[in-house]
This record gives structure tokens, sequence and C-alpha cells, in this order.
């Protein structure tokens, strides 16, 4: 019975308005309906993003929580760090000037020092092998991601090579007091020049 009822209003809408103004209001009403629709669907839309912003938030926050933490813990820990390869490399530097001081007497004592030439190469070529050595252990310890042998300086081997000719060529003669001290003097130096560039790369 409504069907029928509606099929006559309908038909009587379409006598007193015309088929144009009934298709019109239909259009009409159709559109408001899909307005209402997209409005919702934005509506969700926005909530959604600002929901997803709020989590990016707070993930936000926790990470520079965490990062905060990580350089606290950082802070405390360079100077035992610094401590510990201070300890380690300063044996390493130690033994260097025993080595330095063998190397001394033993060229005085092998080497015919009156070719000048041929001494300084092989003063140079044995402080290169003990410098690669050393390097060559420093590898295994790192700071800052960095191997500790990348913190050396291959010009070392010059610095302690003009020492090596100092005492070998001294005008004095032989001395090996002397010559212990200018040789912890040079290490001195270089085991300062090291300890300049991890700080360097820990500032």
């Amino acid at each position: 019975m409504n069907e029928v009822q509606q099929t006559v209003e309908v038909a009587k809408g379409i006598s007193d308005y015309g088929m144009m103004a009934v298709t019109a209001a239909f259009f009409l009403l159709l559109s408001a309906s899909m307005m209402i629709a997209l409005f919702k669907w934005f509506k969700s839309m926005i909530n959604r993003l600002l929901e997803q912003q709020e989590c990016l938030s707070q993930l936000l926050d926790a990470v520079q929580n965490s990062v905060s933490l990580q350089h606290n813990l950082v802070e405390r820990l360079e100077p035992e760090t610094l401590l510990r390869i201070r300890n380690l490399t300063g044996f390493a530097f130690d033994l260097s000037v025993e080595q330095v001081c063998r190397l001394i007497k033993r060229v005085r004592e092998e080497n015919h020092i009156a070719d000048k030439e041929a001494t300084a190469l092989k003063i140079r070529k044995s402080l290169q092998v003990m410098h690669h050595d050393r390097n060559s252990r420093f590898d295994s310890f790192t700071y800052h991601g960095k191997p500790l042998s990348e913190f050396c300086n291959d010009s070392w081997i010059e610095d302690v090579a003009i020492v090596v000719e100092g005492e070998i060529y001294n005008k004095d003669g032989a001395n090996n007091a002397r010559a212990y001290t200018n040789v912890k003097l040079a290490y001195d130096n270089i085991k300062t020049d090291f300890y300049q560039r991890l700080n360097s790369l820990g500032l």
C-alpha cells in the first residue's frame, strides 16, 4: 500500500512540478548525501592522521630520551676509556724506548757508521718495522669506531731517526744514559701528539 502511495505522490509531483524539477531535486539530494559521506570520510582520515601524529610524537620523545641517556652514559665512560687507552699505549711506547736504545747500541757495534747514508737507511728501516709492528697491535683496539693505529703518525719515524743519528754521531761519544734520556723525550712528544689526536676526535 505504501509503495502505491509513493508512486502516486511521485506521479503527482511530476505533474505538478514537471519532470525536470523532480530530477533536479533527486540530484540535489544525491549530491547532499555524497557531500555528507565525503565530509565524514575526510573527518575520519583527519582523526587517523592526528592519532598517528600523536604516536609519532610519543615515539620521537622516547627516541630523544634514549639518545640523551646514551649521551650521558658515553660522557661517563669517556674518561675511563681514555685512561685505559693511555695505560695500554703507554706500555707500548715505553717498550719502543727500550727497543730504540738497543737499536742505537746495535748500530754502533755492528755497522760501519762512517757510511752515513747506509746507516741512515738501516735506522729508518728498523724504526719503520717497529712502528708498523706497534700499529698492528693497536689495530685490535678502537676509539670512536676507529682503530688506534689511525691516530699514529708516520712522521714519528723520522722524529726518532733524527734522535738516533744524533746519538750515534754525537761528538762526545757513546753515552747510554744520555741516549735513553733523549729517546725517552722523543717518545714523550710522540705520546703527547697521540693523546692530542685522541682528544681532538672526542671533542
